[in-house]
């Protein structure tokens, strides 16, 4: 869903879509599952505007972004564990102040308890308590992978990105990227989180769910079936390209359900 409404946007606006593989954990990357989702994209026409971009070549972009904000004061070394900190949903501030050295630790933004408003294409006006609701949060693990919310701020900042479309599962990483733009005083782009597609009882579609895997062989029904919970049911068409044009054609951000998740059977 994510793909079809980010390429869309990207198209009606004559932008560009860009690809980025967000394999920032190798330990955990099933091997060939990037062609996977590349082949994937192929299949369906969504055909990228620039070379695909792997996180898990970028790490030099990160640490220089990592010693900037070191540099400013604003992180610090956290050695609590899963298992100090389970049943805590915001960081408490245990290492806050003891000077862990952040080679040996994992590092923390420091937050305080300021306020993150922006307004979604989507989801509406939105407002986060840093303090409250987010807290001090990681950057870089202590096993030295860079985390999500660190490397996505600076591909943005590096990939010119001014337009973030994605599923409404990453809205509350939003108010933490918006922060680290802020203290690296970087361009916060325009955001839009989709509906996310969940089960009858509210979980998102996922393997892990076991959710049936994409068909690789109906790219039609299932470029269908994007559109209409998107809020943009396409007429029978008898090819993908014919498809693509009506889509593009009629396009409106309007038209998408102005929420969070959608039940699908």
């Amino acid at each position: 869903m994510a793909a079809v409404g980010s390429f869309l946007e990207a198209k009606i606006h004559h932008g560009e879509w860009l690809v980025r593989i967000e394999d920032l954990d190798p330990p955990r990357t099933i091997p060939g599952a990037s062609d996977k989702i590349l082949k994937a994209l192929e299949r369906h026409q969504l055909h990228w505007d620039r070379s695909v971009l792997y996180q898990s070549q970028r790490s030099h972009h990160y640490q220089h972004a990592l010693e900037q904000l070191h540099q400013q004061g604003v992180v610090f070394g956290c050695h609590c564990s899963r298992s100090s900190l389970h049943g805590k949903r915001v960081y408490p501030g245990y290492c806050h102040h003891a000077d862990h050295p952040l080679q040996q630790h994992a590092v923390r933004l420091r937050t305080s308890p300021q306020q993150v408003t922006f307004k979604d294409l989507w989801q509406g006006d939105q407002l986060w308590d840093l303090g409250t609701e987010i807290g001090d949060f990681i950057i870089r693990r202590a096993d030295g992978l860079y985390a999500y919310q660190l490397a996505v701020v600076v591909d943005d900042k590096l990939q010119g990105v001014t337009d973030v479309v994605r599923g409404c599962d990453l809205l509350d990483s939003t108010p933490r990227q918006i922060a680290l733009q802020q203290q690296l005083h970087y361009p916060t782009p325009r955001y839009g989180h989709l509906p996310i597609a969940v089960t009858v009882e509210g979980q998102k579609l996922s393997k892990q769910n076991q959710a049936a895997p994409l068909n690789l062989d109906t790219p039609i029904a299932n470029l269908t079936q994007a559109l209409t919970f998107l809020g943009h049911p396409p007429p029978a068409v008898g090819s993908i390209e014919a498809l693509w044009q009506w889509a593009q054609t009629r396009w409106q951000s309007g038209q998408v359900p102005q929420q969070a998740s959608i039940p699908v059977k």
